[in-house]
C-alpha cells in the first residue's frame, strides 16, 4: 500500500482522507484515499484568475476541451459546482470561491517545497514579462541571462510596449510582471524597485549647439523637439514647459518607439530629452552631444510589479533578479560616468 502511494503521489496527485472531504458520506465509504489532480487545481485557479476558459487555455498551452475537462472532472470528485459559465464569461459559485482559497494554498505549499528542495530546475510554467522600451536597450539581456540561469524550464513571454499601456495589461492579467516607470494609476500587492533614470536634452553636433554653453527655450524651440509617445509622462512635462511661453511656438514630434526618436536626433532631424543610460554610448562615440539647458523633464523611477496572490511563486523571485540587475547596472553606469568625467 504504502508503494502504492509513493508512486501516485510521484505522478502528480495529493491524496486526501475521505473523511477530510466527505464528512456526511456514510461510514462505509468513508475509507480510502481521494485523488485531486494537481493540474486540475491549477487550472481551476487560472479560470478564477482570467475569467475566462479561452485565455486559460492560452496560457496553460493546452485546448479550450482540456480546460472543461480538467474543470468537470475537478468538480466531480469534489461533488460540487464550483462555476457558472455564461456567454464566454465565467462565475465563480459561493462554494468555489471558497474552496479557491484552499486551492491556492495547495499550489503555493507545493512551490514552497520545490524552493525548500533548493532545485529551482523543478520550476515549470510561463512567465509573460512586459517591459518598456528602455529596459530593452539598458539591462534586458542581462536580466533574461540570470532568469534562465536560475530558473531553466521557465519560458518568457515578452511584450515590449509603453508603461501606460503595460499597467493596463498587468491587471487585466495578460501578463505576469512589468518592468516600467510611474506615475502608476493603480496599486499593486508585490513590487521590486529598480532605480531611478535621468533625463537629458541631446542633439546631433552637426546642429552646431555648443554642448558646453547653456541654451535658451528660444533656442531649443529654433529646432523640432523630438519626445516619446503622447501617452507618456515625459511627453506631457514637455509640452507644459514649453506652454508656458505663450509668445514661443514649439514643435513637438512625438514618437512611440524611443530607438527611432535616437535615431532621429543623430541624424540632426531635432532635439530630443532621452534617459541618460540609453545614449550613454552615442555620447561616447561622439553621434550625439548633452545641450546644457535648464530644465529636464522628471526622471524616471521604475518598479517591477506583479500580484502576489495570484502569481506563481518564481515572479516574485524574477522581480527580485530584476533589482539585483538593475542594481548592478546602475552602479556600473555611475561608476563609468564618474571616471569619464575624471579624464
Amino acid at each position: 500500500m504504502r508503494t502504492e502511494l509513493r508512486n501516485r503521489a510521484l505522478a502528480g496527485y495529493i491524496w486526501i482522507p475521505i473523511h477530510l472531504v466527505a464528512r456526511h458520506e456514510p461510514a462505509t465509504q468513508r475509507t480510502g484515499i481521494l485523488q485531486l489532480n494537481l493540474k486540475q487545481l491549477e487550472t481551476f485557479v487560472w479560470v478564477a484568475n482570467l475569467g475566462s476558459f479561452r485565455r486559460t487555455a492560452e496560457r496553460l498551452n493546452t485546448t479550450q476541451p482540456n480546460i472543461s475537462a480538467r474543470i468537470s472532472a475537478l468538480e466531480a470528485v469534489l461533488k460540487v459546482k464550483l462555476m457558472e459559465r455564461d456567454a464566454g464569461s465565467v462565475r465563480l459559485t459561493t462554494k468555489g470561491q471558497e474552496l479557491l482559497e484552499h486551492a491556492r494554498r495547495i499550489l503555493r505549499a507545493t512551490e514552497d517545497m520545490i524552493e525548500a528542495s533548493n532545485n529551482a530546475a523543478l520550476f515549470d510554467g510561463v512567465l509573460r514579462l512586459g517591459v518598456t522600451e528602455m529596459v530593452v536597450h539598458t539591462w534586458l539581456r542581462e536580466f533574461l541571462k540570470t532568469l534562465k540561469e536560475r530558473f531553466p524550464k521557465i519560458v518568457v513571454e515578452l511584450t515590449v510596449d509603453l508603461s501606460v499601456n503595460l499597467e493596463k495589461e498587468l491587471f487585466e492579467r495578460s501578463i505576469d510582471l512589468a518592468l516600467q516607470y510611474g506615475p502608476f494609476k493603480g496599486m499593486t500587492s508585490g513590487s521590486e524597485d529598480l532605480g531611478t533614470y535621468a533625463m537629458i536634452w541631446v542633439a546631433s553636433p552637426a546642429i552646431g549647439l555648443n554642448s558646453k554653453t547653456r541654451v535658451t527655450m528660444n533656442d531649443l524651440a529654433s529646432y523640432p523637439i523630438l519626445t516619446h509617445s503622447r501617452d507618456t509622462q515625459s511627453f506631457l512635462e514637455v509640452t507644459e514647459h514649453f506652454a508656458s511661453r505663450h509668445d514661443l511656438s514649439a514643435r513637438l514630434v512625438p514618437s512611440s518607439n524611443l530607438a527611432a526618436c535616437l535615431h532621429m536626433t543623430m541624424n540632426g532631424m531635432g532635439i530630443a530629452t532621452m534617459p541618460e543610460v540609453m545614449v550613454a554610448g552615442e555620447l561616447a562615440s561622439g553621434e550625439l552631444c548633452q545641450i546644457e539647458y535648464e530644465w529636464v523633464p522628471e526622471s524616471l523611477r521604475f518598479l517591477a510589479r506583479y500580484d502576489t496572490k495570484k502569481s506563481p511563486k518564481y515572479v516574485a523571485t524574477a522581480a527580485s533578479i530584476a533589482n539585483e540587475v538593475a542594481t548592478r547596472f546602475i552602479d556600473d553606469f555611475e561608476q563609468k560616468k564618474h571616471r569619464n568625467k575624471k579624464k
